[in-house]
């Protein structure tokens, strides 16, 4: 088990799944919102980046894993017009705000959101061209199982694709993140989500996902070859690559 399975959401006896359902559903509202102010902005690039990474192969069927509100599927359906985008989730709020803003941005019939629990993804093996997830997998009940998930349902030959935030290494950007961190990011989350603790998790489980070549090490023990990662804005965030053979 890796540190980042025993970092909760709300610190009690209920399974880490569950407790990361529930703080989705109560931060819904608000979740977008807060991206952007965490993120300064750079969401959005970094979104645009990874996929990026997935362009020269085309792929007409991807599945996004904790897709959540459906920021990055709505983009993939844009930037890489594929036949259909499936997000999948727990959280029942967020997906609804997902389908919302996919029939806004005109491409409701081509990206759909479905409930999955990702330890036990319910389609066939070898069902997509790309699997994706962006700053979700930290979020995994136990994040192998999940990890080998995304390797079962992928077409051989096809692409995983992860967005993960991380924490810099040097300075001084290492020094800035830890305060806005431990001080910034909890505030603002009470202020504007009134859930403190989903804002303390969130630097608590970045700090303790595997990052760099420990998680690239980890997509390689599930199977996928040519694992490889970079970092964007001073190793703020961290996307991850790999290929099904």
């Amino acid at each position: 088990m890796s540190d980042v399975e025993m970092v909760l959401p709300y610190g009690n006896d209920e399974e880490k799944g569950s407790q990361v359902r529930r703080m989705f559903d109560k931060i819904a509202r608000h979740y977008d919102r807060m991206n952007r102010i965490m993120s300064i902005g750079f969401d959005k690039s970094w979104r645009h980046r990874g996929i990026a990474l997935l362009k020269p192969y085309e792929p007409k069927n991807i599945l996004d894993i904790a897709s959540g509100t459906g920021d990055l599927a709505i983009m993939m359906q844009k930037k890489l017009k594929p036949d259909q985008v499936t997000g999948a989730d727990l959280s029942e709020e967020m997906m609804a705000i997902g389908r919302h803003k996919a029939g806004r941005a005109g491409v409701a019939d081509h990206v759909t959101f479905e409930y999955q629990d990702c330890m036990s993804l319910t389609y066939p093996d070898n069902s997509f061209d790309a699997v994706t997830a962006a700053f979700g997998v930290r979020n995994f009940e136990n994040l192998e199982r999940g990890l080998a998930e995304m390797y079962r349902v992928l077409k051989p030959g096809g692409h995983v694709m992860i967005l993960e935030l991380s924490t810099p290494k040097w300075f001084p950007m290492n020094m800035f993140y830890r305060i806005y961190s431990s001080i910034g990011i909890p505030v603002l989350g009470k202020l504007i989500s009134l859930d403190k603790q989903a804002y303390q998790y969130l630097p608590a489980s970045i700090k303790a996902m595997p990052q760099g070549n420990e998680m690239t090490a980890l997509l390689t023990k599930q199977g996928f070859k040519e694992t490889s990662f970079r970092t964007y804005t001073g190793g703020v965030c961290s996307v991850y690559y790999g290929v099904k053979n």
